[in-house]
């Protein structure tokens, strides 16, 4: 770990991170929403991701002002390897449990968006930055809804493969 960032370096720390995961989640939306087996899944995915390709661009408006382009941390390096990692094995292997374990790790990124939204939101009131309060109070409701949009697909898939024959 290194030293702590404060002030302007952790809002570019907290954007470059934000920035990262989306694209991560927007790069595993893509693959998903074609080769995901479960039809529902793949049309909650397809739905989710015309809207996070356009919090990504959004991000990437906002976070230009802090000097932030994704840069990839310890965080978003993880989840992010994490997310290819378990993608590539899902659609290498083509198995129900690769599927099932990429889109798990999909509604971690999104849920981990959440949290980064609500940082912004209170960094946004804070610094008196509506345009920021705005976005991040969108990003965040929206994120909340996808979440469980794809968490509700989650459970349902682990039905169907726990009660395959």
């Amino acid at each position: 770990m290194g030293e702590a960032k404060v002030g302007e370096e952790f809002i570019k720390h907290e954007f470059d991170e934000a920035i990262a995961i989306q694209r991560a989640i927007v790069d595993a939306e893509t693959k998903l929403s074609t080769a995901h087996p479960v039809a529902a899944s793949k049309s909650a995915i397809k739905a989710s991701l015309k809207e996070d390709e356009s919090y990504l661009r959004k991000l990437q408006v906002l976070g230009k002002s802090h000097d932030a382009t994704g840069e990839v941390e310890d965080v978003a390096g993880g989840l992010k390897d994490l997310m290819e990692e378990t993608l590539s094995t899902a659609t290498e292997e083509g198995a129900d449990s690769g599927f099932y374990e990429a889109h798990a790790v999909l509604v971690n990124l999104k849920r981990k968006q959440m949290d980064s939204a609500g940082g912004m939101l209170e960094i946004a009131r804070a610094t008196k930055d509506t345009e920021l309060r705005d976005a991040a109070k969108e990003f965040q409701a929206a994120q909340k809804f996808s979440a469980q949009v794809l968490a509700d697909e989650l459970a349902s898939y682990a039905v169907k493969i726990a009660t395959a024959a």
